[in-house]
């Protein structure tokens, strides 16, 4: 009996110093996280990659739940429950959340990029402009994410306008920009969100879309497709948000911690992106997807339409004169300095 005694008291002293421990142990600030990423891709790696400096930095002050894949909805739905504190940040699309932050799509116009040095450039001077138009919503931009230049991929080969008003074409949902510019070309483009693409594809209720090659490999759209127009269409791009109200909470070192984490990974984010965008190409290729040029006539047309009729119509009412005219005047300067750095291939 003594020694039955005995053990009691040993296990009821070893669970006094056992239950703090474990108390402890929980993160003081818990951020839950979700993206479109898929897991395994590339993006999401760098977002495992980020949280888990954090944390280890913070000495686990700071920890995460992330939700891959779309588990919580479109970027609408990420964003809805933002808002009600049942997620505390994300990783975003252009298309999803400028929807709350106009000015975000800016570099989204068809056709505006040459290179990524443009790009680069562009994005490193608007930043700071992003930057305040996200916290004037209540969020805080940490860094910018990318999918990379997109192309128009396609069941029949798109290399005129003719071929791409016949085609059954595919317009981000909530993008404006897409949307005008295919209407303004007397394209019906037919809208839907990012996860109903594949199996729209899959039904023949859509086939062309808009994606870049690496995009296209981890989403599965490839699958579906015959042809890639070899000239980028356009720019596609994201954020790394979160809650203002959440961010707010972190003493000013964790903060900080953040802000450094964020720049460092999704700057390596940026470059895995191109090298496996580069990768992609080749496996499409070997893959049986076929490159197709445009011919001059048609980008000069486009380009033509852009510039007289889509940009005159978006500019004020889409997103704001003062960031469509910080970021060409930014791009003028790069070309006019640099010659804007090695035409995109």
């Amino acid at each position: 009996m003594n020694r039955l005694l005995r053990t009691i008291c040993f296990v009821i002293a070893s669970l006094m110093f056992i239950l703090p421990s474990a108390a402890q142990a929980a993160p003081r600030y818990l951020f839950k996280i979700a993206t479109l990423a898929p897991d395994g891709s590339v993006w999401a790696r760098h977002f495992q990659e980020f949280q888990n400096e954090v944390t280890a930095k913070s000495n686990g002050e700071i920890g995460f739940k992330l939700y891959l894949g779309g588990v919580m909805g479109d970027d609408r739905a990420m964003y809805r429950k933002l808002r009600i504190g049942q997620l505390q940040g994300g990783g975003f699309t252009m298309t999803g959340i400028s929807e709350t932050v106009p000015d975000f799509r800016v570099m989204a116009l068809p056709f505006i990029f040459r290179s990524y040095a443009e790009v680069d450039r562009v994005a490193e001077g608007l930043f700071p402009f992003f930057k305040k138009a996200f916290l004037e919503k209540d969020m805080v931009l940490l860094a910018m994410t990318e999918v990379g230049f997109v192309y128009a991929m396609s069941g029949e080969p798109v290399t005129t306008v003719a071929q791409l008003r016949a085609s059954k074409c595919w317009a981000p949902e909530n993008d404006p920009l897409s949307r005008s510019f295919l209407e303004d070309m007397g394209v019906t483009p037919i809208p839907l969100s990012i996860p109903d693409v594949l199996s729209s594809l899959q039904t023949g209720m859509i086939n062309t879309v808009f994606n870049g090659f690496y995009g296209s490999l981890v989403l599965q759209w490839f699958t579906k497709i015959k042809y890639i127009t070899d000239t980028p269409f356009g720019y596609a791009y994201g954020g790394l948000i979160f809650s203002k109200a959440a961010f707010d909470r972190l003493p000013p070192q964790h903060a900080a911690l953040m802000e450094t984490a964020a720049k460092r990974h999704f700057a390596g984010l940026l470059l895995d992106t191109r090298r496996s965008n580069e990768e992609a190409r080749a496996t499409l290729k070997n893959n049986g997807v076929r490159l197709v040029a445009a011919d001059k006539e048609t980008l000069r047309q486009l380009l033509a339409v852009r510039d007289q009729k889509t940009v005159p119509r978006l500019v004020g009412s889409v997103f704001s004169r003062e960031i469509y005219e910080t970021a060409t005047r930014l791009l003028a300067d790069f070309r006019a300095k640099a010659n804007g750095g090695a035409v995109v291939k």
